[in-house]
């Protein structure tokens, strides 16, 4: 299998450095490793690592994963992992092994067995010691279909993007706030979609270069709007998401975790609800906040 390791990241060059150092003891070697950023500074001394090349690009998530997708060809595989996911050794192995079995697979998801992002972050010692200490448990099935990947480690199959020009939407700004959703949805008419328990891995959920709060609070009312009326989304799961973040973030403004801005969340959602009442919601009005 020609399986290729694509990386979007910006301003964290010393977290992509430590990633990337974790990464050379793939038990499988990527045929190539990119790296994309919008400078060459937002990458560091990445290509000091065998086989990494960098590719620059209009910084926002959907862009650069477009970027990376345009330097590949259409018979690859293409892993897309946060520059803050610890896999496995055995992670693109198993990757690897289950698209070879299954042509009909367009794309899967390894199985996150802690993920920082709902909490204050994970650090790569505490990555390294989930990762050895977590018995190995093979799900049953091991392959299960799943609505959509999840966006720190996503695996493509290339032929059916290629074939019927699928990008990710750059009508999602910044950090892209559901673009493996909507992604994910594109790419399903063409296959199918599972999870992979044999393919392990921790998202430290790194805090640092993310978007601010009311940029992130707007886009989870936008975001998922934008979605339904594009059809890559249920009505359903978009009303979930909504009044999932929206409860939360009015809820904790008393108390707020001190690793989230709660209240640039909540003044976010609020400005998206008022322009929904008003008919100028829109994604990329998140940039402007």
């Amino acid at each position: 299998m020609r399986i290729a390791v694509g990386i979007a990241t910006a301003g964290r060059p010393e977290i992509l450095a430590q990633t990337l150092d974790i990464f050379a003891d793939q038990t499988l070697k990527p045929m190539r490793t990119i790296v994309c950023a919008p400078s060459l500074a937002d990458v560091g001394d990445a290509t000091r690592h065998e086989g990494v090349e960098v590719v620059i690009s209009e910084r926002g998530l959907t862009r650069q994963r477009n970027a990376i997708i345009a330097a590949l060809d259409p018979s690859d595989i293409v892993v897309f992992l946060d520059d803050d996911f610890i896999p496995c050794p055995n992670y693109l192995r198993e990757i690897a092994d289950t698209f070879e079995k299954s042509p009909t697979i367009v794309m899967a998801t390894g199985r996150v067995i802690a993920d920082g992002i709902n909490g204050p972050g994970l650090s790569f010692a505490d990555a390294m010691s989930v990762l050895a200490d977590a018995p190995v448990e093979i799900e049953v099935p091991p392959l299960v279909p799943v609505y959509n990947g999840y966006g720190c480690n996503m695996a493509v199959r290339l032929g059916p993007v290629f074939a019927h020009s699928l990008k990710f939407d750059d009508s999602l700004p910044l950090y892209g706030w559901l673009e493996d959703v909507d992604f994910s949805r594109q790419i399903a008419r063409f296959g199918s979609i599972i999870k992979v328990s044999t393919a392990r891995g921790v998202h430290l959920g790194v805090k640092s270069g993310r978007q601010s709060g009311r940029r992130l609070g707007y886009s989870q009312i936008a975001n998922p709007l934008y979605l339904v009326r594009k059809g890559t989304c249920s009505w359903q799961k978009a009303l979930y998401l909504l009044s999932r973040n929206v409860l939360a973030n009015a809820g904790k403004l008393v108390r707020p975790e001190p690793y989230v801005d709660r209240q640039g969340r909540f003044v976010g959602n609020l400005r998206a609800l008022a322009d929904l009442v008003t008919g100028r919601l829109e994604p990329m009005r998140a940039a402007a906040l």
